[in-house]
Parts: C-alpha cells; structure tokens; sequence
C-alpha cells in the first residue's frame, strides 16, 4: 500500500532539485495602511500524518480537512475525527503572554469551532513584540520615530505599544468603516479566533478604542496578522504604526482655513519631517488613494536608491469615526506604517524572515539608537521543487501557501506560479507552483527538503478528487514535454 501511495503522488507532483546560488531580493512590499484579508482555521502539521493512515476512515479525516481550503475534495470528516486530527500537532507553547496578560492557547486555537482558523505557527508569535526589543531593527526604528514625534511636539503624542491583538470584528473592521462585503473580511485572508473576535489586522483596529478613552494625540505600535503569499517581503505577522491626531475648532479657526485643509496641511508637514528623519533629504511626492477611513487619503512616496518608493498611507479622518467616539465638530488625521517596509530598506535586510531569527549572527550586529547596515552572515543556496495539481472554485494562492508554511515553516523562501494548464475536455483546470526552500543559517540537504515535499505532496494526493487523479498521467505528460500548455 505505502509503495502505491508513493507512485500516486509521483504521478502527480513534479519535484526537481535545482540548487543553486541566487542573490536575495531587497523589497518594499508590505503595504502601510492597508486591508487585511482572511481565510479558514486548519491545522496543517497534521496532514502529514496522511501517508502513515492506517485505514480509509483515517484518510478521509485527514483529506477532509483540507476541502475547505479550496482543493479538489469530496470527502467531510465527522466532528470527531477532526478534531483527532487537527490535535495532530507540531508541538506549541501552551500559552504566550501580551502586556501581562495570558492568552491560553485553547482560547486561541479553538479546534471546535468552524470559525476559528489560527494555526499554532501564528499563536506563537503572539507576545513575541519584536518591536519591543530595543537592540532589534524594528524597535529601533520605532524608536527613531517615537523620538521624532517627541522632539517635534513635545512629547503631546501618547503611546501605545503593548496592546492585545486579539480585538473584535466590529473594532477590525465596522469602527474604520471597512465594507460589509469587502475582500478583508473573507476567511482566506484573516485570521478568526471566532466569528466575532480576530487577530488584529491593522493597528488602526485600536483607533475607535483610543477615542472613546480620551486621547486626542496618539501612537499604536503592534503586531498585525495576514494571510498571505511567501516571498522575501511577506510574513503571516509583520509590525505597523498607527499615528492619531485630533484638531478643534479653534485651531483651524485660528489658522484662517477650514478643518480638512488645517489637518491636511499639518499631516503633510508632519510627515515629511518623519521622511526626512528616516531618509535624509529626497525627493518626495504626495499620491492620491483611497482608505475606507480617510478622506482625502494619500500615500507618501520617496524618491531613495533611483527608484520611487511608497513610505506610507495617510489621509484625513472620516467624519463618521469622529462622531461615533465623542468627537463630533473635530477633525484629524491619521497615518499608518509598515516597520519592516522600511526597516528592510534602511537596515538592508533582505528577506523578512530574518526579523524572526535568534541567530547571534543576527541580533548581535544591531544596538539601541544605531542605525546599522546588515551585513549578510549565509549565502546557502536555495532548493527548487514544483509541485502540481487540479484546483477547484475555492482554491486560492492564500490557501496553499499556508499549507505550504504549515508544514515547512521558514525555510520556505518563496512559492510562485510558473505554469496554468486547462483541460476544456474535462473542464479542469491545474497549476504548477515553484517553491523555494532556503534556510538563513545554514546548508540544506535534499533529503529534508524531499521530505518536507514528500509532506507536502501527501497533502495534495488527499485534496485532488478521484476523478481528477484519472486525468493526471496524461496531463502530466504534456506538462514534461516542453511545458506546453494543451487543451
């Protein structure tokens, strides 16, 4: 049975070693103020335990619980067998504490609940703060900036750094007027502890809560949670800044102009200063967006390293928040950051995972107040594997990279889609993903890397439906010979 499990999934993926060197990617992805989005709570640590099934009923368990992630699938457990094997786990600390508070894991990862989808990889970066530490790119950088807002207006801005993640629906998305039926809210793209609760998209999750408290001046500093695509800028947790400023009346009155051009001009100016701090002098240039909560919205860009590049997002705030939390007959602005967009930029940090490394190699090069070049300690080559399949409707990149991250963790560097075929006969319609696997410290072998594939591949053989399976040789025929894409 082993030996045709193994020759099913052969016929199904195409792996191939290619390791070589390849230089890194500097980028300056992360978006500032932006949208979460959401997906579907699976744990995927479990599905390797798909080739070790002792029986069809185990099978079934194991590749129903992948059907929600969009493969092709026909199966659905009973209650009991997911849970069995969504308890299937690479171990995770049993709790983890935020602002001294503890949040257990079970409050977290809830294995009953249809609405839940953290997965333990993401329970245990909550509490990590690694915008806390003061000798880490991203506390310092924060830092700089808390220094720049002190300096500029006296220390008039509060600051919040040590907020749970954990917030309501209505605070991630109704209070900053985020759509009913926009993308965000989907559960491919965030992270739902229960139908009503998630973990903090935005920081601006917190300006609502910050209102009602009575603060006119403020900053939140956190980490934010989205599932997304695996690349050298994009990690499932990643670190914003929230900026929040209220203006009466009086102020504008006293500057002769109305409330949306006072707070518009003062934000500008207050921005480009901050740029200025960070970057020295550029050349800078102000782009019209939109935000849900903001009107007018703009994005800063810079003009650094002979390219144009986005520093942030902006823009007036909504009337509507305003009145909703005790300010009505104000106005303000706000403004929110990426600290790893910049700080991969001003530190030269290549790859986002490095910001999770506890490698000496690492976190001894940056000290508190420094603003140190990173210097790069490994130049291990990756290793490329592809992997194919058929999908179905609900199929998404989002999905797929989480399985991916699942079950490799970091060593996954980057999964791109290098080829799409269509069966018009059969009215199937598969892709073929590269995935790059490449550790910061140190050599891999192709052994681990052919076993996390094989991991990964017994995952796919439990998600493809017979009848897609049937067609696979054939399709997989064409695919080798020159990668035509056929009908």
């Amino acid at each position: 049975m082993a030996a045709a499990l193994r020759s099913s999934v052969l016929a199904q993926t195409i792996s191939s070693s290619l390791c070589y060197r390849a230089a890194p990617l500097i980028g300056h992805g992360l978006p500032a103020l932006a949208f979460p989005r959401q997906i579907r709570r699976v744990n995927y640590a479990a599905v390797a335990e798909f080739k070790h099934a002792q029986n069809t009923k185990e099978r079934a368990a194991v590749s129903a619980l992948c059907r929600v992630h969009g493969f092709a699938q026909k199966v659905m457990p009973q209650s009991s067998e997911k849970k069995k094997i969504r308890s299937i786990s690479c171990s995770a600390a049993a709790s983890v504490d935020v602002g001294g508070v503890t949040l257990n894991r079970e409050d977290i990862v809830r294995e009953d609940d249809p609405t839940n989808n953290v997965p333990d990889s993401v329970f245990t970066k909550i509490g990590l703060q690694l915008h806390n530490r003061e000798n880490h790119p991203l506390g310092i950088l924060k830092n700089e900036i808390y220094n720049y807002f002190d300096e500029r207006f006296g220390g008039e801005f509060k600051k919040f750094d040590d907020l749970s993640p954990i917030v309501s629906v209505k605070a991630n998305f109704d209070d900053v007027l985020v759509p009913a039926d926009h993308v965000s809210r989907r559960m491919n793209d965030t992270y739902y502890v229960n139908s009503e609760t998630v973990l903090r998209c935005h920081t601006s999750a917190h300006q609502a809560e910050k209102l009602r408290e009575g603060h006119t001046h403020f900053l939140v500093t956190g980490d934010v949670y989205r599932r997304d695509a695996i690349d050298a800028t994009h990690y499932p947790v990643f670190h914003q800044m929230e900026g929040f400023r209220v203006f009466t009346k009086e102020e504008w009155e006293a500057a002769g102009v109305d409330g949306t051009t006072h707070a518009s001009t003062h934000l500008k100016s207050t921005l480009e200063g901050l740029a200025e701090r960070l970057f020295g002098k550029v050349e800078m240039r102000w782009v019209d967006t939109y935000f849900p909560f903001t009107e007018p919205s703009y994005e800063l860009e810079i003009f650094y390293q002979d390219k144009w590049m986005e520093v942030l997002g902006c823009g007036v705030v909504e009337q509507e928040i305003l009145n909703a939390n005790g300010r009505a007959g104000t106005v303000g602005w706000a403004f929110g950051l990426g600290l790893e967009r910049l700080a991969m930029v001003l530190f030269a940090i290549p790859d986002i995972r490095l910001f999770w490394s506890s490698d000496p190699r690492f976190t001894s090069q940056f000290k508190a107040g420094q603003r140190i070049k990173f210097k790069t300690f490994s130049k291990f080559p990756p290793c490329y594997k592809d992997i194919s399949f058929w999908i179905s409707d609900k199929f998404s990149e989002n999905n797929l990279c989480e399985v991916v991250r699942g079950i490799a963790g970091d060593l996954v560097e980057e999964v791109v889609l290098i080829d799409e075929f269509e069966n018009k006969k059969k009215g199937l319609t598969s892709h073929c993903y590269r995935i790059a696997y490449r550790s910061m410290e140190r050599s891999l072998t192709d052994e681990e890397i052919n076993d996390l594939q094989s991991q990964e591949e017994s995952h796919l053989l439990a998600v493809v439906a017979t009848d897609s399976r049937r067609c696979e040789n054939k399709w997989m025929k064409r695919r080798t010979n020159g990668w035509k894409k056929q009908s």
